[in-house]
């Protein structure tokens, strides 16, 4: 096993703010793309949409992916499909194919994340030096979460759209080529091991028909014919998904996996985590950028402070562990981000100052941190090296569909919000939606807490 610091373990976190940078990155170039390829108001949420669609709907298939195919492989590939697919953005002139390209990123997403969190997973020794590199692995994650704002308003503000999409082209070719140099080359696949064709198809086709429905409902309603149809064809992918597993030999989720009790707690955490914190970016770039009338760049400069309180969050989440086990440690963590979120609320007014805003971004985004770094070393601990890529892929799915979930949830109880609402009632949504988020998190750190039988993984 590799030492947790050095080359091989800064590769794996710099995809993963790979992966969280593409998340959100366009926010804030949004009303941009908007104006210079002429997309409608209700068109111009799938430049985000598209992303999350596919990688919600592929995780489970790019786990069993890294899993049999090999994980260095997968790493490369998915890095290079990041690649190819950023540089055909950049150079976009419709808005058919720039949607096509977040898609096709997404994709890519739904490769990268699993091959790094399973490579994570099989280079180092569960407890002290796997539970370190995950934190500096979900440092880059949950930072990038906010970074991406960051980045996204400074290259807008100094080289237009465009440069939000091209600036991933040289960073992902050096991962490929990194990953293929730094990561241990795959072994022969095992013959003994099928891929399960069928439940992949009926997986990935059900999943992304789900997150398509949680995405699109919201803004067309429940009730229109595409809506209803994708929802029943998931609704029958699913159903076929689960009858395909029971009689698999080799089923695309192992029945092992279904009944860990670790896992299961880190898929539920995860759905949380996508509903709630990783909502808070969205409608913090609707109060700065519409409420308080910030530029493209002095919205990225906002989230600077969030970003690195949220490192320091997974820092101090690594640490905690050893002290209080896995459970106890979301637990804390989850409390700190529900205070921080009512007091963010509070301090939302249309003549607050940023300063004012910061009491509730360092609770916030300290337990945000605290919480990433927990739901990915339950995720991982006590399963085996052979399937460590699925189970990434089965925590990241429900971070994934939770966050589709939470965001429409959370967009209708704030009265509809979108890009470009104003007026007072547009901070009453925010304002609305940050207390709902805060009260998601309050309850979830309850129930962690009465889940008594749920069993603390502490490090060595």
């Amino acid at each position: 096993m590799r030492n947790p610091l050095g080359l091989p373990l800064a590769v794996l976190a710099l995809g993963q703010l790979v992966i969280s940078l593409d998340y959100n990155i366009v926010y804030v170039a949004l009303p941009d793309i908007g104006a210079g390829l002429g997309f409608s108001d209700h068109d111009l949420q799938w430049v985000v949409s598209a992303y999350v669609v596919a990688t919600g709907g592929f995780l489970l298939l790019g786990g069993r992916a890294a899993d049999l195919l090999g994980r260095r492989r997968v790493f490369v590939v998915a890095a290079l499909l990041y690649a190819g697919s950023s540089l055909v953005g950049g150079l976009s002139q419709s808005p058919g194919v720039l949607v096509a390209v977040r898609a096709v990123q997404g994709i890519g997403g739904s490769l990268l994340f699993p091959a790094t969190l399973s490579l994570i997973g099989t280079l180092y020794e569960e407890g002290r030096d796997r539970n370190r590199a995950l934190a500096v692995w979900g440092a880059a994650g949950a930072g990038g979460l906010c970074f991406g704002s960051l980045l996204g308003g400074v290259l807008v503000e100094a080289f237009g759209w465009p440069s939000v999409f091209l600036v991933n082209v040289p960073v992902a070719g050096a991962l490929a080529v990194a990953g293929r140099l730094l990561f241990p080359a795959d072994g022969p696949r095992d013959r003994s091991r099928t891929f399960d064709m069928a439940g992949a198809l009926t997986a990935t086709g059900g999943i992304t028909l789900l997150v398509f429905v949680l995405v699109r409902a919201p803004a067309e309603g429940w009730g229109t014919p595409t809506v209803v149809l994708s929802a029943v064809l998931s609704l029958g992918l699913l159903t076929l998904f689960g009858a395909v597993e029971r009689r698999a030999r080799d089923p695309l989720v192992p029945a092992g996996l279904l009944a860990h009790p670790g896992l299961l707690t880190a898929m539920g955490v995860a759905a949380l985590f996508g509903a709630t914190f990783s909502s808070v970016p969205y409608f913090l770039t609707l109060y700065f950028r519409s409420v308080q009338g910030y530029g493209a760049a002095a919205t990225g400069l906002a989230f600077l402070v969030p970003a690195l309180v949220v490192a320091v969050g997974t820092q101090a989440g690594e640490r905690a562990v050893a002290v209080l086990g896995v459970r106890r440690m979301m637990v804390g963590g989850m409390a700190l981000g529900a205070a921080g979120a009512v007091a963010l609320a509070l301090a939302l007014t249309s003549d607050g100052s940023y300063s004012a805003l910061l009491p509730g971004i360092v609770l916030l985004g300290l337990g945000q941190g605290a919480a990433w770094t927990g739901m990915w070393i339950a995720a991982s601990a006590g399963v085996a090296p052979g399937d460590q890529g699925v189970a990434s892929g089965m925590a990241s799915t429900a971070l994934q569909v939770g966050g589709a979930v939470g965001l429409a949830l959370l967009v209708a109880v704030a009265g509809g919000i979108g890009q470009n609402a104003s007026g007072p009632a547009l901070l009453d949504g925010i304002r609305t939606a940050v207390l709902v988020i805060a009260a998601g998190i309050g309850c979830g750190a309850l129930a962690l807490f009465a889940r008594h039988r749920t069993a603390d993984v502490t490090t060595s």
